[in-house]
């Protein structure tokens, strides 16, 4: 790669790593204030998320250093809505995952070319886990029977 896209994808890697370490905050508390009879499937799938963000986050660390850059210390932006109702949860939580999908998205179109398969690969087979998380989150914000997508 390039000087400059070394610079970008480090950069990037770096505000991915943010994300989703933002995201597993995010679904450690959200799975805390999930009340009613659907608790527990609920809270398990958020922890679940939590766990993978975190694993999410120590990939694009790996590929920081892999590219002779400095992991990022901080935390991608937390929004406390005071919110708490399990459709306002689910709405924040694809917002999150829709600024998740996006970075990814720019990551393949630096690496996109040849210029690096590996971030290449890293970048699409995070395209597809985050597709398939805005596809979960979407379907839990519908009504039962609705086969429409869910419009925010």
């Amino acid at each position: 790669m390039t000087k400059e896209n070394t610079k970008k994808a480090i950069d990037l890697l770096n505000k991915i790593m943010e994300v989703e370490l933002a995201g597993v905050v995010r679904y450690t508390h959200y799975s805390l204030m999930v009340y009613g009879y659907t608790r527990i499937p609920i809270v398990d799938w958020m922890k679940n998320n939590a766990q993978e963000g975190l694993v999410h986050a120590h990939k694009a660390g790996e590929l920081v250093t892999l590219l002779g850059g400095h992991p990022s210390l901080k935390i991608g932006q937390l929004l406390e809505t005071e919110q708490h109702d399990m459709g306002d949860i689910l709405r924040e939580s694809l917002v999150h995952e829709k600024t998740a999908l996006k970075s990814y998205y720019k990551l393949l179109k630096i690496a996109d070319g040849g210029e690096s398969i590996l971030l290449e690969e890293y970048a699409r087979e995070m395209i597809v886990n985050e597709e398939l998380h805005l596809d979960e989150v979407n379907k839990m914000l519908r009504h039962p029977g609705d086969v429409e997508v869910f419009k925010d």
